[in-house]
């Protein structure tokens, strides 16, 4: 039985293809932070952690202490053939800093499935045959002429389905009257409010859409995350799906969502969940609710987005989900692993997440 020799810390920087822009941030380059695990037989299984003060709350900085510090400590030469009494010892090692524990995680799973000989996807429960999983693709916050000229670019490569940001309430519906007018009804269309708006105004904003005849598949946190209340209000009031991303990040969250009926839908990520233990139960409850569930990824490289796809194979592979961040950057960070095919994201063809080295890397 192999067990776990250390775990590493790289930090990479990544320039993207061009700025991300949301109602709360824009970037142009990203820290990816990646967890390398070791074994006892000279396997490595990798993990990552999206870093965002305003997002995640966490930095490079604070993942690395907590990865090097009290994550490696609870983990000490842990046996690997158990990765329920693994993510038990990441929970209970560390309170809060969900993306390095995720990270940890996630690394110590691909070692895991590496070793069964199993792709990370097939270890959790995926069948055989599925080896890709459609993907949306983002358009930043941005005027009708450059929101239509980024469509263009990706409509004409293979996407079908658009999330847009949004942030005024008057820029929105310009910007979807315009992509609808061009692009016609085979084109997907997606709302990311990133929680831009206050009640009275997601759901005057969401009408005057309704009220325009533009269908969309969802919308996408349109209220502070924090405002249960206020998201029941907006779900209650308006025929699009509500989505709920920043408002769910553990069980406890989704029981308090279902309970006051806030949202139709729920947008998983790891680096939120803390892990695939945590997603995995989130996917199982909202089913139960019958809740709609995608699977969807931070602003980071193909290592994290990897893991993602690999969930959203075992829960929904049928699903467009929303894992696009590897097409956003000018390189990757590691050899092998995830790549894509226009709107699909490949998975890794080895065991694990098929990872097999990091291209380039700065001092942890």
């Amino acid at each position: 039985m192999s067990h776990l020799v250390q775990l590493l810390v790289h930090r990479v920087r990544l320039p993207l293809v061009r700025p991300f822009v949301t109602a709360v941030r824009r970037v142009e380059a990203i820290d990816a932070v990646l967890v390398e695990a070791t074994d006892s037989d000279g396997r490595s299984g990798w993990g990552e952690a999206p870093t965002s003060w305003r997002v995640t709350g966490e930095s490079p900085e604070s993942v690395t202490a907590a990865v090097v510090g009290p994550l490696s400590e609870s983990l000490d030469s842990a046996p690997l053939d158990d990765t329920t009494e693994l993510a038990a010892l990441v929970t209970q090692a560390i309170v809060g800093n969900a993306s390095a524990r995720s990270a940890v995680e996630c690394a110590l799973y691909d070692l895991s499935a590496q070793s069964a000989g199993l792709s990370l996807a097939r270890s959790l429960g995926a069948n055989a045959d599925c080896t890709r999983i459609t993907t949306d693709m983002t358009l930043s916050v941005g005027t009708v002429a450059e929101v239509l000229a980024s469509a263009r670019v990706h409509v004409a490569g293979g996407f079908h389905s658009i999330k847009l940001k949004a942030s005024s309430s008057g820029e929105v519906l310009r910007n979807l009257v315009a992509l609808r007018t061009e692009f016609g009804q085979d084109l997907n269309l997606r709302i990311d409010a990133n929680q831009a708006w206050q009640p009275d105004e997601a759901i005057r904003v969401i009408h005057s859409i309704e009220d325009a005849g533009i269908d969309l598949e969802f919308v996408e946190q349109p209220v502070s995350a924090l405002d249960l209340e206020g998201l029941a209000r907006v779900t209650a009031a308006v025929n699009v799906p509500i989505l709920a991303d920043e408002s769910v990040w553990t069980i406890r969250d989704l029981r308090d969502v279902i309970r006051l009926r806030a949202a139709d839908s729920i947008n998983i990520k790891l680096a939120k969940a803390g892990g695939l233990s945590e997603a995995m139960k989130l996917a199982a409850a909202a089913r139960d609710a019958d809740m709609e569930v995608i699977v969807g990824c931070m602003m980071e490289s193909t290592v994290g987005v990897a893991a993602a796809a690999s969930l959203a194979a075992a829960i929904s592979p049928e699903a467009t989900h929303d894992l696009d961040a590897g097409l956003w950057l000018r390189e990757p960070s590691v050899t092998g692993g995830l790549r894509y095919e226009n709107n699909f994201a490949m998975l890794g063809a080895g065991p694990g997440l098929g990872v097999s080295g990091i291209t380039s890397r700065s001092a942890a």
